[in-house]
């Protein structure tokens, strides 16, 4: 079980993080002040688009090495867990919301998919998450919905998500 607040990452998604923040911290930061630099050397900044565009990435930039600051801290670096049916995170869950009404999702964080999958992604401290985290195929569960609703579902499959 994960607390709340950690993020459950395989090996492969926290070195690409890393990476990725590396990178922005080092040559993308520097790119940034660069293009700043050389529009506020153009004159006048208030209607200076490419000054400003160049602000605003600049601060989506920052963001995103906050963002990622803060995910590698919180981060619980683990291995693909095993196909033993039981749900926890790294893992593909199918749940029935009943009557056939199925949803299949990664349970972790969604910086553990491959480059192009589109497998929708909960958070094992989301109310569904944190309800069937620990359960095994077949078991039914009910929780609270963040609408205040009761809502249960039934575990179909839990498989080791694989890339």
């Amino acid at each position: 079980m994960t607390d709340q607040g950690t993020v459950w990452l395989t090996q492969e998604a926290y070195d690409k993080l890393k990476a990725e923040l590396e990178d922005l911290k080092g040559p993308k930061r520097q790119e940034i002040i660069e293009r700043i630099s050389a529009a506020r050397d153009e004159g006048d900044l208030k209607e200076n688009g490419g000054y400003h565009a160049a602000k605003d990435e600049q601060g989506k930039q920052e963001a995103r090495i906050r963002q990622l600051e803060d995910m590698l801290r919180k981060a619980e670096v683990g291995e693909t867990p095993p196909n033993d049916g039981v749900v926890e995170p790294g893992m593909v869950v199918t749940v029935d919301f009943g009557g056939g009404d199925t949803e299949k999702f990664l349970l972790g964080a969604r910086e553990n998919l491959s480059d192009g999958d589109t497998l929708d992604v909960y958070s094992p401290q989301s109310a569904m998450g944190a309800a069937i985290n620990g359960k095994s195929r077949g078991d039914a569960v009910t929780y609270t919905a963040p609408n205040g609703k009761q809502l249960s579902v039934t575990i179909v499959d839990a498989e080791p998500y694989r890339a």
